[in-house]
């Protein structure tokens, strides 16, 4: 559907883009992921037409659209500040791209009331001015303006960053929900690793202007490809020396050579004996973070402070000064060359 051939993209002397190759199947909900300048606005901006590359290629469906004008694209655009005319009426906000293409009144009409129930707004509400409406429907404005117009491609730019916690996570699912029934493929840019991970089908992480890694939420949670990317994507812990030193000598095989990391999710706690496997510490609670659903543990294990996550059961919730044991699978470890580290220096 979408091809990224070896797109360069330099701002005078500094280059922001090395060498991208993406390729995204139709009907695909594709993420960029990463920190603040890693490049993944740069590389939407680049597919929809907002800024040129320095060599390279974008293709859609075999068509090569690298010098096609931004409005000959096909290609609906959600922007972070959602870009509305704020003195505009929703109605006349979503009907803008319509207008432009010079489409029958009539025509015009049915379309825009469709994609207004599609993604729940009323008829009520397209008659006020946009600047009346919450944040939350303001995004729905945003996103039916960008689906009216039945592009091939919607690309959306940060478009939960201005809302409150509670509002992002249930857009968050009702922008996934729509994008299953629109069947449309959509690139999504964030630096939000949960947004990433239970929105797409596949997320590219960007660092410094390079891809680290394209794979599957999974893929880059559980098997990160790179020591960034592992870093960069949840918490984790480093396991120290100390730590790696006392796992082999009671009989496991970890390289010391490399950096050794573990998911939070992955050490094991268990008060009392009780049945454990893997290498087994003698840990003691310093801290607890309550979230509901789990809690966070910061553990003592005498060669460093280990953080851990554990669910709650609602029955055992341990106390700072508890006494526990923890236990690691070395199979669960994810470990990296040092090299890694210097690799990233070249690139900056």
């Amino acid at each position: 559907m979408i091809d990224l051939k070896d797109i360069v993209v330099d701002f005078g002397k500094f280059r922001a883009l090395h060498d991208i190759n993406v390729h995204v199947e139709e009907g695909e909900f594709f993420t960029f992921l990463g920190p603040s300048g890693c490049g993944k606005t740069t590389t939407l901006r680049t597919i929809t037409g907002f800024i040129q590359p320095t060599s390279g290629s974008v293709s859609v469906k075999g068509r090569d659209i690298t010098n096609v004008p931004i409005e000959q694209r096909n290609i609906g655009m959600v922007f972070q500040s959602y870009a509305l005319f704020p003195t505009m009426t929703v109605y006349d906000n979503i009907a803008f791209g319509l207008k432009i293409k010079k489409l029958k009144k009539d025509e015009a009409d049915k379309k825009i009331r469709e994609i207004a129930h599609k993604v729940d707004l009323t008829d009520e509400q397209l008659e006020k001015a946009v600047s009346q409406l919450s944040g939350g429907q303001q995004q729905r404005v945003a996103i039916a303006r960008a689906l009216v117009t039945e592009p091939a491609i919607i690309c959306l730019d940060e478009p939960l960053s201005n809302l409150d916690a509670k509002l992002r996570v249930q857009l968050r699912n009702e922008l996934k929900q729509m994008q299953r029934e629109f069947g449309i493929t959509s690139l999504y840019v964030t630096h939000d690793q949960e947004e990433a991970l239970t929105l797409s089908n596949r997320i590219a992480v960007f660092n410094k202007g390079f891809i680290e890694q394209i794979g599957t939420p999974d893929e880059i949670y559980n098997h990160s490809a790179t020591e960034f990317v592992c870093n960069f994507v949840g918490d984790i812990n480093r396991l120290d020396d100390a730590t790696v030193q006392a796992m082999n000598e009671a009989g496991a095989a970890v390289d010391k050579a490399l950096h050794n990391y573990i998911r939070l999710e992955r050490v094991h706690i268990h008060a009392g004996e009780g049945s454990a496997s893997g290498c087994r510490f003698d840990g003691r609670v310093l801290s607890s973070e309550f979230y509901g659903m789990y809690i966070k543990y910061l553990i003592d294990i005498g060669t460093q402070k280990l953080k851990v996550i554990e669910k709650n059961d609602g029955m055992c919730i341990h106390k700072p000064g508890d006494v526990l044991a923890v236990c690691i699978e070395p199979a669960d470890i994810m470990a990296y060359a040092p090299k890694e580290e210097a690799g990233e220096e070249e690139k900056a």
